[in-house]
């Protein structure tokens, strides 16, 4: 818990805000701008003395529901709010729901990335949208039906899919993808889709529901893989995983270290792939 900080947080927000944001009167001239420390705790439904200790950077760390009811009174937006729970030392609400829109300076940087594999994923490990490279190397998700947009559901119900990756490497790549997204499902608990997506991934394969039960976590960070592809062959790739503000959607580009043999197969790629000899 920072309370400096968010005792200073704490009455910029407070310092911000007329009585007639909240609906109270204006009452008797005010000798500074803002809410009295004794209308917000009113509005959060707290003593007026506990208030003050935080905003005095002496109070005891405030629960969960204090931080919600002060973010309530003091109108603060969705980050505002999640700053708050940060200076509290708390992790914030999970009440941002996934989007599968994907904003569209996240598209043209996509877009910019020309000789690079590059796609947009979501949380969950749906391909929002790829870059000409990106189908040349994994397969145009566009032209498979919508359940084998998810990579890991096409990983553990499609064969295929496991061509991609040599034979040694496949084991590791199915332990990686159900680590992932139970990280996934642990960071959106409400998230009913992604909840079906695991239950149906239970049912179809024997693999994943074992190794679900492991109960193994992992982000998917930067790295290394390995892909096979049918035209050009082994590629050794650094993937690296950036991410959007809200975290929910990674946009996830291959490279090719310069001079190597994989930067010459990828660049091989780049003009096979513009002329359509990609795998399905």
């Amino acid at each position: 818990m920072d309370r400096t900080e968010m005792a200073d947080f704490l009455r910029h927000c407070r310092a911000r805000l007329a009585p007639a944001d909240v609906g109270l009167s204006q009452g008797a001239r005010r000798r500074t701008p803002g809410l009295r420390r004794e209308e917000v705790a009113q509005l959060a439904g707290m003593s007026t003395d506990h208030y003050t200790r935080l905003e005095q950077a002496r109070g005891s760390r405030p629960s969960r529901q204090m931080l919600a009811a002060v973010a309530r009174a003091l109108r603060l937006t969705g980050d505002e709010r999640d700053h708050l729970f940060h200076l509290a030392g708390e992790e914030p609400p999970r009440n941002r729901p996934t989007t599968t829109h994907v904003r569209p300076g996240l598209l043209l940087v996509l877009d910019r990335l020309t000789d690079t594999p590059a796609q947009v994923v979501s949380d969950s490990g749906d391909i929002l949208a790829q870059n000409p490279m990106a189908k040349a190397l994994h397969g145009d998700a566009s032209a498979r039906p919508e359940a084998e947009h998810n990579i890991v559901w096409r990983y553990f119900t499609d064969p295929a899919a496991r061509e991609l990756f040599p034979a040694e490497d496949r084991e590791h790549a199915a332990r990686v993808a159900v680590a992932d997204l139970r990280a996934a499902a642990a960071r959106h608990p409400d998230d009913a889709r992604l909840a079906g997506l695991v239950r149906r991934l239970r049912a179809r394969s024997e693999e994943f529901s074992t190794l679900w039960d492991t109960h193994e976590v992992a982000v998917r960070r930067a790295g290394t893989k390995r892909f096979c592809h049918p035209v050009v062959g082994l590629l050794e790739l650094d993937c690296e995983v950036l991410l959007s503000p809200e975290h929910d959607q990674r946009l996830v580009v291959h490279t090719a270290r310069p001079g190597s043999e994989s930067h010459e197969r990828l660049e091989l790629l780049r003009v096979v792939g513009l002329q359509n000899l990609t795998h399905g």
